[in-house]
């Protein structure tokens, strides 16, 4: 089963975003948590088609020039002078999506993920896909009752204009 909640709850999602809840709802008999343990990338490389069918650039491998690299900071002439690394970024540079598996929670990626995504030049929106099941527990509800906190709270401001979360 795929769940997925956007964040601010406020807002409904965009039809770019739909089409990515899309690529998993469309493959989520190959990857679904409760049946396989997947590796991120090996679930990235079953939705890689269906993304790359609605515009999104997709990392292809570990090697640098198979990854996605994402403008950060800039120096003289305009030149890169950092960037983080994506998953898969849409052709207009607008969304990032990250696909985690069994680092989400136990190693605080999907932290990590929010905090380059906040400093990628030009990124509105990060779509963080995570599983619903890793070791009995429940990663997309993890992150899902983190990222109520963090915006009910009110008390950090993101540069995003939201993030979705996608369980898998």
């Amino acid at each position: 089963m795929i769940r997925y909640q956007f964040f601010p709850r406020s807002q409904g999602i965009t039809d770019n975003i739909k089409s990515v809840v899309e690529c998993f709802q469309y493959e989520v008999e190959r990857i679904k948590s409760s049946d396989f343990n997947l590796s991120s990338n090996e679930v990235l490389e079953i939705i890689r088609p269906r993304l790359e069918a609605v515009d999104f650039i997709v990392e292809t491998g570990k090697s640098k020039l198979q990854k996605i690299s994402v403008p950060v900071l800039f120096s003289y002439n305009n030149n890169i002078d950092k960037s983080f690394n994506a998953d898969a970024v849409s052709k207009d540079g607008k969304i990032v999506l990250e696909v985690e598996a069994g680092r989400a929670v136990d190693n605080n990626q999907f932290l990590k993920d929010i905090f380059q995504a906040c400093m990628m030049f030009e990124v509105e929106y990060l779509i963080i896909a995570a599983r619903n099941n890793y070791r009995g527990g429940d990663d997309f509800y993890k992150i899902y009752s983190f990222l109520e906190t963090l915006y009910i709270s009110n008390r950090l401001k993101l540069p995003l204009k939201g993030i979705l979360l996608i369980g898998y």
